[in-house]
């Protein structure tokens, strides 16, 4: 059996962003020379999200218009967590909607996804480094 273990580093300039690292990951399928196996995609931070979709930017935009409607940032006296003098209660609740991880299947060496759908990250407090580790495994 092989495998691989990276781990990638995001800092986005904005505080929420979505970054589509299909790319990336395809690239990390490829160099771990996998033909069939298995491809997890793990966010490793408790504000930032890894999930599956279509890349369309309307879709995008309407699921941050969702998660800030449901979580919205301010106030943020709204979220008792914020009393330990953070001031994201929001991004923790948006990251456990969209989500911690996925895994693909990987088949005769590319992530079988099915049609239009792309691996995104999903950053909710971001501008500073968050880890998303990738790690493949089969044969």
């Amino acid at each position: 059996m092989k495998s691989l273990t990276e781990h990638l580093v995001f800092t986005t300039k904005k505080k929420r962003d979505y970054v589509n690292i299909t790319l990336k990951i395809e690239d990390l399928v490829k160099k771990s020379g996998v033909q069939e196996g298995l491809c997890l995609v793990n966010a490793m931070h408790i504000t930032a999200s890894v999930f599956i979709n279509d890349n369309e930017s309307g879709l995008i935009q309407d699921f941050d218009d969702f998660l800030e409607g449901l979580a919205p940032h301010e106030p943020t006296n709204r979220y008792r967590h914020n009393r330990t003098g953070e001031d994201n209660g929001d991004a923790h609740i948006k990251r456990t909607i969209m989500g911690r991880e996925v895994v693909v299947a990987i088949t005769k060496g590319k992530l079988d996804f099915g049609p239009w759908e792309q691996i995104f990250y999903g950053e909710f407090d971001g501008q500073r480094p968050k880890r998303v580790m990738v790690k493949i495994i089969g044969e």
